[in-house]
């Protein structure tokens, strides 16, 4: 028997939407953040100290120059003033340097994390929350989180840590001037945490509604030919355009908050500046007050002001950055599907795998019309099974065809088999043993995957082709090439197997991206297990015939599953299983099912009708 342990899964704390707060508290659960805002405190204080030393020297310098002093007998209070401008300076860049590192790391351990549970979540992430979501998260959503992190957490502890000091300090010189300050203080903070919140609820919606129009625009693009065959392309485009003007008004409302928010602490800020100036001016003409201490509560009074104000901009301009954290979490925090690892042993003539009742269903998506996803949100949502109660059992080295008409249930059981996806019901049986799903490291570790689609890397054709076995020799790879056809490719090339291909580079035909995906599994000896899911379904017939010429020698010695709906590969096969309508018809044998009057038999008697026609 093999053991089954349930896999670790690392999570991260996951916010809470619907407490949207000032401040972000998933901030203070970051690795790290504890002695990252302990050192921001210790250079929040020593800007303070900068920022009063400064002050103090420069008033003494005025007051002595008004005074009537000589210039050359400020020297001293000058440097004084000069050191601690340029000790700031300084504070800040060092502080800079050092959140510029700290966020690249946290959103660096964000991205694996992100990308780990992409792939452990066998498409269920991409199902629950879109395409475009999930790809906007990894490539812009980490971006955002890195410079939401460098903004955010300095500005944070300097409206802690560097007013209270600043307005002892105003206090000392001139308790009129601080005590107006003081009195302003708690009006700033509310207006900030009444008109943040706002900002945040729009920016929420705004953000929502961006990655709504993303999975639209995402998903009307790869099916664009389908619309355009069925000629609803346009009622699509009806559609982007009423989600894209949603999020225009969605965008309009959060810089209609943004703006209000920044007019106000100006408006407020302005009005304190103005305040202590009209009283500093009153009492310095009455002689109740003295030229230095006046100075130093005017030098002062706006750097009380400005971290509240640098902070309200960066959390207004941070607040995309914010909301993609909080997206980000949630999905790695996402465990609908636990992944349980087991113990699989190689496969051999003698391994058997089994499947008992075995199903797969999607959560039906339910659209209540404003456009966003609502899957399994409503109790007893209804689900759709792609594939039920499908039993078969297969030993050693066969090859296995599994046919059926398009939407049967052909990739959904080719998913299975892949381990990309989990069943839903019944068993999965491995030498007997029981395994959670396919997806086990000792199964995909076995397994060579080759869809309609191969991916070809940025790389060379030689890199592409040993991509599994960079060992390889170079004699394995041209024979290797030589088997699959692909010399005359070779030949063609400036460079040879030094060309590089894909992805902007030298483009290739769909069947010369298939030869390179035969090569790699040919070079691949290891793997024991063949998965075909329709690779020659977008091929013409005679590049097809030429390359089942190609792949009949690969599949020798191996289990083979090769999913299509090309009846031609029949007589490839050593068993058939003829799927309908998400359900197993019938399997046996090609002359057992060919010489009934059942499912094969049927999907025959319509394919020659079609060649007919």
């Amino acid at each position: 028997m093999h053991a089954c342990e349930p896999g670790s899964i690392d999570t991260v704390p996951l916010p809470d939407e619907s407490e949207r707060t000032l401040i972000d508290k998933s901030l203070f659960t970051l690795p790290g953040a504890g002695r990252t805002l302990g050192v921001l405190l210790v250079f929040a204080l020593l800007q303070a100290a900068c920022v009063v030393g400064q002050a103090f020297g420069l008033a003494a310098a005025l007051t002595n120059l008004w005074n009537g002093q000589a210039l050359d007998a400020q020297a001293t209070l000058l440097a004084q003033f000069a050191l601690c401008f340029v000790g700031r300076q300084a504070i800040v860049h060092v502080q800079s340097a050092l959140l510029d590192g700290y966020a690249h790391e946290r959103t660096a351990e964000l991205r694996t994390k992100l990308l780990k549970r992409v792939f452990d979540s066998q498409s269920h992430m991409v199902r629950e929350h879109g395409t475009a979501k999930v790809t906007s998260s990894v490539l812009e959503g980490i971006d955002q989180v890195e410079s939401y992190l460098a903004a955010i957490l300095p500005k944070l502890i300097g409206v802690a840590a560097i007013p209270p000091i600043v307005l002892v300090a105003v206090f000392a010189s001139d308790w009129v001037s601080g005590v107006i300050l003081l009195v302003l203080f708690p009006t700033i903070i509310f207006y900030m945490v009444l008109l943040g919140r706002q900002a945040q609820e729009k920016a929420a919606d705004q953000y929502e509604t961006y990655n709504v129009m993303s999975n639209h625009f995402v998903d009307t693009l790869r099916g664009i030919e389908v619309l355009k065959v069925f000629g609803a392309s346009k009622g699509y485009g009806a559609r982007i355009y009423e989600v894209s003007e949603r999020f225009r008004e969605a965008t309009i409302d959060t810089i209609k908050i943004a703006t209000l928010s920044g007019m106000v602490l100006d408006l407020i800020a302005t009005a304190g500046l103005a305040g202590v100036s009209i009283m500093l001016a009153f009492r310095l003409m009455d002689g109740s007050i003295g030229l230095y201490a006046g100075l130093v509560a005017l030098i002062l009074s706006p750097e009380y002001f400005k971290p509240i104000r640098e902070f309200a901009s960066d959390f207004h301009a941070s607040l995309d950055g914010k909301n993609a954290l909080v997206a980000i979490t949630a999905m790695i925090a996402d465990e609908a599907q636990p992944h349980v690892e087991c113990d699989v042993p190689h496969w051999t003539e003698h391994s058997t795998l089994a499947f008992d009742q075995v199903g797969f269903a999607y959560p039906d998506v339910l659209d209540d019309g404003s456009g966003a996803d609502n899957a399994g949100q409503a109790a007893g949502t209804q689900v759709l099974h792609a594939l039920q109660g499908a039993s078969f059992a297969v030993e050693g080295f066969a090859k296995v065809g599994i046919v059926g008409a398009s939407g049967s249930g052909k990739s959904t059981l080719a998913n299975l088999l892949g381990g990309f996806i989990s069943p839903t019901e019944g068993a999965i049986r491995i030498d007997g043993a029981e395994v959670a799903d396919l997806r086990q490291t000792g199964w995909q570790s076995q397994l060579l995957y080759i869809p309609q689609d191969p991916y070809v890397f940025h790389a060379t054709l030689r890199d592409n082709i040993a991509f599994y076995t960079p060992e390889a020799s170079e004699q394995d790879v041209l024979d290797a090439v030589a088997i699959v056809g692909l010399d005359g490719l070779v030949d063609e090339l400036e460079d040879g197997l030094d060309t590089v291909i894909g992805e902007g580079a030298r483009g290739l035909s769909g069947g010369q991206a298939q030869r390179i995906a035969l090569a790699r599994a040919l070079l691949d000896e290891r793997r024991k297990v063949l998965l075909f899911d329709e690779p020659t379904a977008h091929l013409d017939i005679e590049t097809e015939l030429e390359m089942k010429m190609r792949m009949l020698p690969i599949m020798q010695d191996r289990l083979v599953f090769f999913a299509t709906h090309r009846l031609h590969w029949l007589d490839t096969f050593d068993w058939v299983i003829v799927l309908e309508d998400g359900c197993i018809a019938e399997q046996g044998t090609p002359r057992q099912l060919l010489d009934g009057d059942g499912a094969l038999s049927r999907l025959c008697m319509h394919a020659k009708r079609g060649e007919a026609s």
